[in-house]
C-alpha cells in the first residue's frame, strides 16, 4: 500500500505560484513563436507507438512509456517528446500545407526513467517547429526564436552551446575511415572526451577530444583539424547562425557531443543561462519520414518550462486584498488596470489569509 499523499518517484505537485509562473513563462515563449509566424498545434498525450517511433528518420521514441490501450487492444505510447508528434501532423495532417511549415508547441511528457541532474519524469515542453526547408536561414531563425523565447521568460543571461551530432558519420565517410562495427564506440568515448578511448579505436580523431570550448577559437581548431574540407559547410553555417545572434549571448562549441542528439542530423545545440544546474532546452535539425517513405528536413527546439521557472526572473507577484462589501464593479475596474483581485468573502478575512500583497482602501492600493 502507499502512503497518503505520496507520488510516484519523478514526479511532483506544482503548487502557487510556481504553476502560475511556468503557465505564464509557456505563454511568452508561445507568443515570442507566434510573432515570428508559428501556429499552435497540441497533439493528444499518447498516440500508437509504432506511428510515434517512425515518424523520425533516426527514431525518437526512446524513453517511452507504453501500455496496451484495453478499448483497441493497440499498443499506445506516452509522449516523452513533442517533436514526433508535431513530424506526424507536419508528415500526414499538413501535408498538403506549402513548405515551410511553423508550428509550436506546448503540454506535458512523460519519460520512462530520468537522470540526476533532471529527476522529474514528467515535464513541461514549449518549443518551435520549422519543417520543409534545410538551410542556413532556416537554422538561423529557430535558433533566433529560440534566444527570443528565453528572453521572454526573463533569461537575460542565455548561453547556447553547438554541436554537430554527424560529425564521425562525415568524417568516417570521407577521410578518415572507421570500421562500421566501431563507429557507435567511437561516437560514444569522444561524447565523454576519453582521449584513450578514441586512441584505442581511431588514434586520428584524437583532435576532437580537444576542440570544444568558446565558439571562436573552437571553430579555429576544427577547420585546422579538417584538412580536406570535409566540415567547410557545416562550419561556416555555424559562423553564419552566430552572426544572427545578439552579442549578450555566450557562445560555445563542442562539436563531438551526441547524447540526447541521437535523431539530430548536421546541426545541434543546447540552451543555457548563467549559474543554471541544467540545460533549458535543445534544438538541432532532424529528419521526418512521411507515409511514402519520402523524407524531410526539418529544424527546431524545445524548452522546459520548470527550468525556466527556475532560472528565469518570475515577475512582480501583485495581489490585491478587496475588503468585505467592495463593490463588485470596483473589482471588475481594477482587475481591467491588471490587478489580482482577491475579494473577502467574509468580515473576518484578511490581506494575510488570502497572501495579499496590497490592499484596497480609501480609493486606492496600498502595499502591505
Amino acid at each position: 500500500m502507499t502512503q497518503s499523499g505520496l507520488l510516484p518517484e519523478g514526479f511532483h505537485d506544482r503548487l502557487p505560484p510556481a504553476a502560475d509562473i511556468a503557465a505564464a513563462i509557456e505563454a511568452r515563449v508561445l507568443e515570442a513563436a507566434r510573432g515570428h509566424g508559428y501556429e499552435r498545434v497540441d497533439p493528444p498525450l499518447a498516440e500508437y507507438a509504432d506511428e510515434l517511433a517512425a515518424r523520425l528518420k533516426a527514431g525518437g521514441l526512446t524513453d517511452a512509456v507504453r501500455f496496451v490501450d484495453p478499448v483497441g487492444q493497440a499498443t499506445l505510447a506516452i509522449r516523452p517528446d513533442m517533436t514526433a508528434q508535431v513530424a506526424r501532423i507536419a508528415a500526414v495532417r499538413m501535408g498538403h500545407h506549402p513548405r515551410p511549415v511553423r508550428l509550436s508547441y506546448a503540454g506535458s511528457i512523460l519519460r520512462l526513467r530520468a537522470s540526476q541532474l533532471a529527476p522529474a519524469r514528467e515535464r513541461r515542453q514549449v518549443g518551435a517547429e520549422l519543417i520543409g526547408l534545410d538551410s542556413v536561414d532556416a537554422a538561423a531563425e529557430i535558433v533566433g526564436v529560440a534566444v527570443e523565447g528565453l528572453a521572454a521568460a526573463g533569461i537575460a543571461d542565455a548561453s547556447i552551446d553547438f554541436t554537430l551530432p554527424d560529425l564521425v558519420d562525415a568524417l568516417s565517410a570521407g577521410p578518415l575511415p572507421v570500421a562500421a562495427d566501431a563507429i557507435a564506440a567511437l561516437r560514444e568515448r569522444l561524447d565523454a572526451k576519453d582521449a584513450g578511448g578514441v586512441a584505442a579505436i581511431a588514434p586520428a580523431y584524437l583532435p576532437l577530444v580537444e576542440a570544444a570550448g568558446p565558439f571562436a577559437p573552437a571553430i579555429a581548431r576544427l577547420r585546422a583539424f579538417d584538412t580536406g574540407g570535409v566540415l567547410t559547410r557545416r562550419l561556416d553555417a555555424l559562423e553564419a547562425i552566430a552572426a544572427t545572434l545578439p552579442d549578450t549571448v555566450a557562445l560555445t562549441l563542442d562539436p563531438t557531443e551526441r547524447h540526447g542528439f541521437e535523431y539530430q542530423s548536421w546541426l545541434g545545440f543546447s540552451l543555457f543561462a548563467a549559474g543554471a544546474a541544467r540545460e533549458l532546452g535543445r534544438g538541432g535539425t532532424y529528419q521526418i519520414v512521411h507515409p511514402d517513405g519520402r523524407e524531410e528536413p526539418a529544424t527546431g527546439f524545445s524548452l522546459y518550462a520548470d527550468a525556466l521557472s527556475a532560472s528565469g526572473h518570475a515577475g512582480e507577484r501583485r495581489r490585491l486584498f478587496l475588503p468585505h462589501g467592495t463593490s463588485p464593479v470596483e473589482g471588475a475596474r481594477l482587475r481591467a488596470e491588471g490587478w489580482v483581485t482577491v475579494r473577502a468573502l467574509e468580515p473576518s478575512d484578511t490581506p494575510a489569509a488570502q497572501l495579499a500583497t496590497h490592499i484596497w482602501r480609501d480609493g486606492a492600493a496600498h502595499p502591505l
